[in-house]
């Protein structure tokens, strides 16, 4: 039987909470790779586990000092721009700071086993209704953040020295990116985990950038193929025992294989835009991007 886990009210719970992370994921995700800061996505989870542990260490809900985490978190990354570190090892930096005092926290909590467990490697059919209203309520600001403010993005995407001498102020809306990431990783953590959260925003994108296609359609397809997978691994997961997290991501996974034999057999050459308006570097194709 097709998706008989919607037979199941867990596994309506977990369609939907899947597909409030597909959406949210794969929408932040070109952006993220374009610019190559993929690991952002992946240190800022590393983050968010020292919030988690923290609210397992002090009794609060875990998701909601995760929120916490990850803003400070961004917040941390852009000051140490600030201060002339390399952006990849402000990364890094942080990445060691979330989880060294998730390590420390969790060492000096009693009886937490399992919640590490379940917050490292996703419990998408284990959500209760929290975490769902958490994940759409964050879902909506992260979404609804982006498409109030899509040239902006686009543009600072595609040429972050353009935008800047265009008038746009790059230093506030990078940071405001940043925090969006963080939320977006809270969101898919109960999907798919600590561990593989960054690989659900950051391979769905890596696909359809294969393809070179506009912007716009580059984003709607990887929401598409990130819905997909989440569909695909959750009924894999239920027809064969399997864990849904890696089933997702295993599936986003073919995806990008199959993006990138397409992309050799039938190369694409992208149209250049002519003149160097405002207008003609936002329509410029992901592909044109280096």
């Amino acid at each position: 039987m097709v998706l008989e886990f919607l037979s199941y009210q867990f596994g309506v719970r977990a369609l939907i909470g899947g597909l409030i992370v597909a959406v949210t994921c794969s929408s932040i995700g070109v952006f993220l790779v374009l610019r190559r800061l993929s690991l952002v996505a992946d240190g800022l989870s590393h983050v968010a586990f020292g919030g988690i542990a923290f609210g397992l260490f002090a009794g609060i809900y875990p998701l909601y000092t995760a929120v916490v985490g990850v803003v400070l978190g961004a917040l941390g990354i852009h000051a140490l721009g600030k201060l002339r570190v390399a952006s990849d090892a402000a990364i890094a930096i942080m990445f060691a700071a979330g989880l060294a005092i998730g390590i420390i926290l969790i060492s000096i909590t009693q009886n937490v086993a399992v919640d590490v467990l379940s917050f490292l490697f996703g419990t998408i059919l284990g959500i209760n209704q929290t975490d769902l209203y958490l994940a759409a309520g964050l879902g909506v600001i992260v979404i609804g953040i982006l498409l109030l403010f899509w040239k902006e993005w686009v543009g600072i995407t595609i040429d972050a020295e353009f935008a800047r001498v265009s008038g746009l102020p790059v230093p506030a809306l990078e940071l405001v990116f940043t925090i969006l990431t963080g939320l977006t990783v809270v969101v898919a953590m109960r999907l798919v985990g600590v561990l593989l959260v960054s690989s659900l925003i950051v391979i769905p994108a890596s696909a359809m950038i294969q393809l070179k296609m506009p912007f716009r359609q580059t984003v709607l397809s990887a929401c598409g193929v990130a819905v997909f997978s989440v569909v695909a691994g959750l009924q894999l997961s239920f027809m064969y025992n399997l864990a849904p997290g890696g089933s997702i991501v295993l599936v986003t996974i073919g995806f990008f294989i199959l993006a990138a034999i397409m992309a050799r057999v039938f190369p694409k050459i992208p149209k250049k835009p002519t003149g160097g308006s405002w207008h003609h570097q936002c329509n410029r194709l992901p592909g044109e991007i280096r």
